[in-house]
């Protein structure tokens, strides 16, 4: 079975791509969304993350998203550690997860392949593209944050050169171009590919 990852930059329209393939049949695993059950339930995950940031990061014994964020996205170590720490677990819950499934391939959604390499236990990498001011927009709109709070986000992601460099297959979200007839072509090819 083949791993197909599926990436972009924040407010590309990874969700949407991916939400495509489910109505396809395709098994999709959400890595970001995973991360965050992962951070809420895993207990060695949970007892590091308060050691390296501190107790104050669970409120109420629940994961504080804004208070870790307002750590990690100003500080480049302090992400770093972060991710460190959960994308091994994430890693793990994918592998688990994949030998669950049926079909010729599987996707993952993840928000970073580029960084630390993760995009080399892929068999293809789909990136979504979007241009960035529409990227800022959507975010915004969506997550009720600043400008300001969107590209600080940004500038911990890999740049859309980087994605581009190692995708196989590229899907614009930009409104100039239908998704789902993208996705349908990138479907028939890796059921091709595949073995399917």
């Amino acid at each position: 079975m083949w791993k197909v990852g599926l990436t972009g930059g924040i407010g590309a329209g990874k969700s949407t791509v991916a939400q495509v393939f489910s109505v396809l049949g395709v098994p999709v695993f959400h890595a970001d969304e995973e991360a965050k059950d992962l951070m809420d339930s895993d207990p060695v995950l949970r007892s590091a993350i308060t050691e390296r940031f501190g107790e104050k990061v669970y409120a109420d014994n629940i994961l504080d998203r804004r208070a870790l964020a307002a750590i990690v996205f100003k500080d480049v170590r302090a992400l770093a550690d972060l991710n460190a720490m959960v994308h091994p677990a994430v890693r793990r819950a994918f592998n688990r997860w994949t030998e669950e499934q049926t079909g010729p391939y599987v996707v993952m959604e993840a928000a970073i392949l580029v960084e630390h390499d993760g995009y080399k236990a892929f068999d293809r990498v789909i990136t979504v593209t979007c241009p960035e001011a529409m990227r800022v927009a959507r975010v915004m709109q969506r997550d009720g944050v600043t400008q300001a709070d969107v590209r600080a986000r940004m500038a911990n992601q890999a740049t859309e050169e980087e994605r581009l460099r190692i995708a196989h297959f590229v899907v614009a979200n930009d409104d100039t171009q239908l998704v789902i007839p993208q996705v349908l072509a990138i479907h028939e090819e890796l059921l091709k590919s595949a073995g399917a």
